[in-house]
């Protein structure tokens, strides 16, 4: 059964008298105050073997702890192993014992349990600590939003066509080795069509495109006619396999449609149709005013004047940011129980609707950095 915490503090010495070291004793006490916040983690986390036997695994407070360090200090899951089983403070932070720590993989697979709402209401229960200790009232707050590139490279049809042939072959071998199915490998082929099409123009061009879509249709039949083919999947491995195959399947039919419509048609895809990664399939495109376009998403924050984090959350698609103005300072309500005395937010969220709206919820100060067509009087009480 997974725990909560450890049940005995690991044997290590006194904190390092050093910057870093009393930033991690106070962020420890902060969760020390918090208790409730390991009740959230340990729903996501679930039972690692509901016989009883066996390993427990990490425990809820380990992973949380483990999951701020990566964060906090921006590390990958290899680095994260490395520190906790070499620097005293982070082990002694994340209640590890001296003479054990996780690896990579071990660390990846909990971490990666901890839901997107989980830390949500984990950053409430903060907000909450920090109201009742008097270091953040959300009397004054700062709405913004921002973009998050999602760790992709720039989507290209072509280049999306290729990954769909190289990951559906890779799926095809890894089951031939449980089945006999018949297909054959177009990865070199698809590879040479994707360059020609980087380094070709015109008629060339469009002949080595319908050259890569005939590839990746007769690819993706294969994987299709595969289950047909093979044994009755009983075995693990298979239907783990057999469930890639039916989602990349999904991805590449889209994507084989997109560039249909896009490359040979001359047709405009509309952007929320559009497939940017056959991995990170929620991408969004974030188009700027005057100036480049992001791929990832849109997230809106708010920030209180301590330069704590009151509230944030990532969105779908590129949503007008007057149109959440009002939604937002409703969250920040419902969070404090009152609407907050002073609000400055980006020219983008101006508007005369919303000024007029958040006057008569008894804001008294409504500051736009970009005025649009609104006089200063109007929006606060002193320029």
């Amino acid at each position: 059964m997974r725990r909560k915490r450890e049940n005995q503090l690991p044997l290590s010495g006194l904190w390092p008298d050093h910057r870093l070291a009393r930033e991690l004793r106070a962020v420890s006490k902060i969760l020390d105050d918090n208790p409730s916040i390991l009740d959230l983690v340990l729903h996501d986390l679930g039972d690692t073997d509901s016989s009883g036997q066996g390993a427990p695994g990490l425990s809820a407070e380990q992973v949380l702890r483990a999951a701020i360090l990566k964060q906090w200090h921006q590390l990958s899951y290899a680095k994260l192993a490395f520190l906790l089983s070499d620097s005293q403070s982070f082990r002694r932070f994340a209640r590890f014992s001296f003479c054990w720590a996780p690896s990579a993989s071990c660390l990846q697979e909990n971490i990666s349990r901890i839901q997107a709402s989980t830390w949500q209401q984990i950053n409430r229960l903060l907000v909450q600590w920090t109201h009742r200790q008097g270091l953040e009232r959300g009397r004054k707050i700062r709405v913004d939003a921002t973009a998050v590139e999602s760790p992709i490279p720039y989507p290209t049809d072509s280049q999306l066509l290729c990954d769909s042939v190289r990951v559906l072959t890779r799926l095809l071998r890894r089951l031939a080795r449980h089945h006999k199915i018949v297909f054959h490998d177009h990865r070199r082929r698809a590879k040479r069509r994707c360059l020609e099409i980087k380094n070709r123009r015109g008629k060339r061009r469009q002949q080595a495109y319908r050259d890569l879509l005939k590839v990746a249709r007769k690819t993706a039949h294969y994987a299709t006619m595969a289950p047909r083919q093979a044994d009755p999947w009983t075995d693990l491995p298979s239907q783990v396999i057999a469930g890639k195959l039916r989602h990349y399947l999904d991805l590449t039919a889209k994507i084989i449609a997109q560039t249909e419509r896009r490359v040979l048609r001359g047709k405009k895809v509309p952007a929320e149709e559009k497939v940017l990664s056959l991995f990170e399939e929620h991408t969004d495109i974030i188009k700027k005013k005057r100036r480049e376009t992001v791929f990832g998403h849109k997230l809106f924050l708010t920030g209180g004047a301590s330069g704590l984090m009151l509230d944030g959350e990532v969105v779908r698609g590129n949503p007008n940011d007057a149109a959440q103005f009002q939604p937002w300072l409703r969250r920040q309500h419902d969070l404090y129980g009152r609407w907050p005395r002073q609000v400055s937010c980006d020219g983008c969220f101006a508007s005369r609707s919303n000024l007029d709206w958040a006057k008569e919820q008894g804001i008294q100060d409504v500051a736009f950095a970009k005025k649009r067509g609104l006089k200063v009087p109007e929006m606060v009480r002193s320029s």
